[in-house]
């Protein structure tokens, strides 16, 4: 009965991104936006909207006095990105693929780790644990945008370390997650009014409808004949099941909070972010599997993410 419900929420929330991401599809295919236009979404996208959906969300549900080990949640974001990146390589070794590492590791490595888990989150706990968890999957993010807006932009975009100008480690998204913390922090927020905040917020919450179209957008614009098929399986299942197995093992034999647990696995069930999509658009990338990558992992774990999650809760509780 668990299993089934978990179907039901999870298959829910992750087939709202795969018709969007169809939607994307046909948009250009039917040439109702053009590339320049899909370009422009895309810019949009980065250094407008999902700022303001980074810098709202965080201002609106962040109290350092409600979370204990606050800093610690962006922490957690670093090492489950660390643990993608090792194994990543370590499937991008084995597909023998040199030209297809970067987007192997970017795939396995970089999670869908906002929308997904806030949906979970609100389907499978109530009351103040469902507080506390948005709050945490919150300050997660943090770390997630600090990482895949700097060094996830470096891995794709084959920029080298002694060339790279580290400024621009600093995007709007990264910067929007900064600005944020400091505003908590010095307890700013309260002198925001809300005739401004209000339609900040508004715009910020288009971010996950327009970067599930320019996935989309992208995958219409690829010819799928050049993609090399065992690569992109190696990635999707290193991301969707390989990845979330280790981090059960790894969380069942740690004493740390029962919610800090349900973050780390919830995190490493979700498949390949959305937002390298919207970086290879925006950096004009010639990819050849991020797309497809976002895509299936996302199709596949209409499965997996019930069958960890299942595990979890029959296993902890």
């Amino acid at each position: 009965m668990v299993f089934l419900n978990f179907i039901n929420v999870t298959g829910f929330a992750v087939s709202q991104i795969f018709i969007l991401g169809v939607i994307g599809f046909f948009v250009i295919r039917l040439k109702l936006i053009t590339e320049s236009g899909l370009n422009a979404i895309s810019t949009l996208v980065i250094n407008v909207i999902l700022p303001l959906y980074i810098f709202t969300h965080l201002v609106e549900g962040f109290s350092v006095k409600q979370i204990t080990y606050w800093w610690f949640y962006p922490v957690i974001a670093l090492l489950l990105s660390t643990l993608g990146f090792i194994v990543g390589f370590i499937i991008s070794k084995i597909s023998q693929k040199p030209q297809l590492q970067r987007e192997v590791i970017s795939l396995v490595t970089f999670q869908n780790a906002g929308y997904l888990p806030l949906v979970l989150a609100g389907l499978i706990l109530t009351g103040s644990q469902l507080r506390d968890m948005i709050v945490i999957i919150a300050l997660s993010l943090i770390g997630f945008n600090l990482i895949i807006w700097s060094i996830g932009v470096i891995m794709l975009t084959h920029r080298k370390l002694d060339s790279f100008q580290w400024h621009q480690l600093f995007s709007a998204p990264v910067v929007a997650s900064l600005v944020a913390l400091v505003v908590v922090l010095l307890k700013f927020d309260t002198l925001i009014p809300n005739v401004i905040f209000k339609p900040l917020k508004i715009l910020g919450d288009c971010t996950l409808p327009l970067a599930i179209l320019v996935v989309g957008g992208n995958l219409a614009s690829m010819k799928l004949k050049h993609v090399d098929v065992a690569s992109l399986m190696y990635a999707v299942i290193a991301k969707v099941i390989i990845l979330p197995s280790l981090a059960l093992v790894l969380i069942l034999n740690v004493n740390i909070p029962y919610l800090m647990k349900m973050l780390i696995l919830i995190q490493a069930c979700m498949p390949s972010a959305v937002s390298l999509s919207v970086i290879t658009r925006h950096y004009n990338l010639k990819e050849q599997i991020v797309s497809q990558g976002i895509f299936f992992s996302h199709l596949l774990s209409l499965v997996t993410i019930p069958v960890f999650l299942s595990l979890f809760l029959t296993i902890v509780d």
